[in-house]
């Protein structure tokens, strides 16, 4: 595969590396889901993970977006998991919250946020090395479920965000969601570093 890189790059640069980009997706996930099949977020700040991260709608509850938010919070919830008393619910207000998985179903998560007023929820992956296998959210058999848009995203991008804000000391990021990618020429090489190669 390397070599095949190595040729690509100095073929054609740009195409190639979208095609092999687009090849190893399909090749690297467990459920393989095609791009158009994947939701795109944009972190605008903190700088250091400027990049556009890609997350898995659920299959069976949650809404869809109906508008485009340039500029959103991403907030972190207190507790991460979501499963019990949100410490920061007032923060989360009206932005975009970040839940890690594990604790309690994906619905009871997206429920819990959904009552503190939040717009839409990512999830991510409670196993940090996760780097590219995207699980399927469904149902836990409850009647009434959460109308917000709620999305898988890969443990090691929570890790990577949850770190770059304790390190900055902030209570959130700054994101664009959703973006689409579809006519961004450059979209492989925004892509977070550790999930592209």
């Amino acid at each position: 595969m390397t070599v095949w890189k190595a040729h690509c790059r100095m073929a054609m640069p740009g195409l190639c590396q979208c095609v092999v980009f687009v090849l190893l997706q399909l090749v690297r996930t467990g459920t393989v889901l095609a791009v158009n099949e994947l939701l795109y977020f944009r972190v605008l700040s903190p700088e250091d993970i400027g990049y556009i991260f890609s997350a898995a709608p659920a299959r069976d509850f949650g809404g869809a977006f109906t508008s485009q938010y340039e500029e959103i919070f991403l907030v972190p919830a207190d507790p991460p998991d979501g499963c019990s008393e949100l410490r920061n619910a007032e923060l989360m207000q009206g932005q975009v919250t970040l839940l890690e998985r594990g604790g309690c179903s994906f619905v009871s998560k997206a429920q819990r946020v959904e009552g503190a007023g939040v717009r839409a929820v990512l999830i991510a992956d409670n196993a940090p090395d996760n780097d590219s296998l995207y699980l399927d959210m469904i149902t836990d058999g409850q009647s009434e479920l959460p109308s917000i848009p709620a999305l898988f995203i890969l443990g090691r991008d929570g890790l990577m965000i949850r770190r770059s804000l304790q390190r900055h000391s902030l209570p959130w990021a700054v994101i664009s969601i959703p973006v689409n990618v579809s006519g961004l020429a450059s979209f492989p090489l925004r892509q977070p570093p550790w999930t592209i190669w």
